[in-house]
């Protein structure tokens, strides 16, 4: 028998579900793209979508034994997470198989491969790694699970998919993780005047926005500090403070949104570090100086950039 609490807390976010605004969402969310060489199942839209140069994924290499994991994973390096929305018609078996399919002919090789029972229900189902809800939804009495592995130029490379039901809704999850060590990103204030000397400009990687957004994450405030410092040393010191972004997207909207990164950086600078505005200008050049391929994920985070240019 289904435990009570379970079954009314599942009803009652069924409910929730179907009469949040986010049901009526008729296109991809801003910013989302599909996994290249993946796709998606025909008809499906993007509800959710995260993309992060360093993360932690957890994933499930065996099925649960007396409503414990056997074999959990916990990956760390570059993490993709898009989840979708299937129109009613076809089945949680279908559209899994669908994205199986896509990932072996990728080249992994099967870990897991469990339906709700066989997975081990309701506990397997809460240490899914998904997106939170309205963005994802996973049934803990009705889900599929699906893990693979292969090697890519020597890279470890992780994959899952869950798919599930939201009333006659598919809701499926694809969860990429390339393991590797975190990239040092810090930039002193020194490292900052050194290639300001040398070069007149510098690229900083850790300013941090959310995706497709010009909002500075909390992740950023080491990085802002040394900005900060490199300023208050050099009292004389004017800088262009220059968006990056990579092609993703139409021109004006890349335009746009590099330019308002750089705006962002220098609010901060003014509000939280008192660095005069008149010595900060801001430009946004969108993909127009790239420094690596649009074509590849690395190349694009290396385009994705914000750079101090002394004029």
């Amino acid at each position: 028998m289904r435990p009570i609490a379970s079954a009314c807390l599942s009803a009652f976010a069924l409910i929730h579900i179907a009469s949040h605004p986010a049901a009526a969402q008729q296109r991809d969310v801003a910013g989302s793209r599909d996994y290249p060489g993946i796709g998606r199942f025909g008809g499906s839209i993007v509800t959710g979508y995260q993309a992060k140069d360093f993360d932690a994924a957890r994933m499930q290499a065996a099925p649960f034994a007396n409503s414990k994991a056997v074999k959990p994973l916990r990956l760390e390096g570059r993490v993709t997470r898009v989840a979708y929305r299937t129109g009613p018609g076809p089945s949680i078996l279908e559209v899994s198989r669908n994205f199986e399919n896509q990932l072996t002919k990728a080249g992994f090789e099967t870990l897991l491969a469990c339906d709700t029972d066989q997975c081990g229900g309701i506990p397997f189902s809460e240490q899914i790694d998904v997106l939170p809800v309205p963005q994802m939804w996973v049934d803990g009495f009705n889900f599929r699970y699906f893990a693979a592995h292969k090697k890519s130029d020597n890279a470890d490379i992780y994959a899952s998919v869950v798919t599930s039901k939201n009333n006659d809704d598919v809701t499926t999850e694809l969860v990429v993780a390339v393991v590797g060590a975190m990239e040092n990103k810090m930039v002193d204030a020194a490292a900052m005047a050194k290639g300001l000397g040398e070069k007149g400009h510098i690229a900083l990687y850790g300013i941090y926005f959310d995706t497709d957004k010009a909002t500075l994450k909390k992740e950023s405030a080491p990085t802002l500090a040394e900005m900060a410092k490199l300023l208050t040393g050099q009292p004389q010191m004017r800088v262009f403070i220059v968006g990056h972004t990579d092609s993703q997207g139409s021109y004006e909207h890349n335009m746009t949104l590099s330019r308002q990164r750089a705006e962002s950086v220098a609010a901060a600078l003014i509000g939280s570090h008192r660095i005069a505005r008149d010595r900060l200008y801001t430009a946004g050049v969108g993909y127009l100086a790239p420094i690596g391929s649009n074509a590849t994920d690395d190349g694009r985070a290396l385009n994705r950039r914000v750079e101090l240019v002394v004029p």
